[in-house]
């Protein structure tokens, strides 16, 4: 927590963001390069899958993106509520356009990952349902806070969005378990995986990369709106002068 007081100083935090973000944005897509190489070249296809497993090492990573990112709109949406944190608002915008270009990826690879597999682009079950509605969530938490941003809202009507979005996270991440699916069930656990070690090891890379890369461009928006957000009031300041 103190910390967290610490960053809420727009000023402290673009001073540690500044020669962050490209740190982040470089180190994650030299990440993904390695492990998009090393997953197309390096590893043997799956024995029943065959060469189509190769499109996990996209779609993991944007679906573990694509939840993380409305956690972060979660979590900054609390720290709005509850401690009135200056850029909890900035953060929680910030996080909303990757998460849902994350989202809608997972749905696009899924979808090409499961033509060859199950016959079909697209199938009404629980996971794939869910993480559909995460993206039209995602849609209008976005046009929802441009619309308290324009107006001079003070954010808490989006913040309240952000925190009850968060009811699709465990059905998206369960459904496969409460529901028949085609979908396959969990394959990587904190502790173990049901993947072959030759075939995961790629995909630790490019998780790491994304994520990497996710972070840094949710750091280049906070930055982009908070200087907007400086020359909006600059302006506003000329004007009644």
């Amino acid at each position: 927590m103190p910390a967290l007081h610490a960053l809420a100083n727009p000023a402290r935090f673009l001073k540690i963001a500044r020669p962050l973000t490209p740190v982040l944005v470089w180190t994650g897509l030299a990440l993904i390069a390695v492990g998009c190489w090393a997953g197309l070249t390096r590893t043997p296809p799956d024995y029943l899958q065959g060469e189509t497993v190769r499109i996990m090492y996209i779609h993991v990573p944007a679906a573990w993106l694509g939840l993380a990112g409305w956690s972060g709109i979660a979590g900054s949406s609390i720290a709005l509520l509850v401690w009135r944190h200056p850029l909890a608002a900035i953060a929680a915008r910030a996080f909303a356009v990757p998460g849902m270009v994350f989202a809608g990826l997972c749905l696009l690879t899924g979808s090409i990952w499961g033509r060859p597999t199950w016959g079909t682009w697209w199938q009404w079950d629980g996971r794939l349902t869910s993480m559909l509605l995460l993206f039209f969530i995602y849609a209008g938490y976005i046009a929802l806070a441009r619309a308290d941003a324009e107006r001079g809202g003070d954010g808490r009507v989006p913040a309240v969005f952000g925190i009850a979005g968060t009811v699709l996270l465990p059905i998206i991440r369960y459904s496969v378990v409460w529901w028949n699916s085609l979908h396959q069930g969990a394959s990587i656990g904190l502790t173990q995986s049901s993947i072959d070690e030759t075939i995961l090891w790629p995909l630790r890379l490019t998780v790491a990369g994304f994520t990497l890369l996710f972070m840094g461009v949710v750091m280049m928006r906070m930055r982009t709106l908070l200087a907007r957000a400086r020359s909006e009031a600059r302006l506003r300041r000329m004007a009644r002068g």
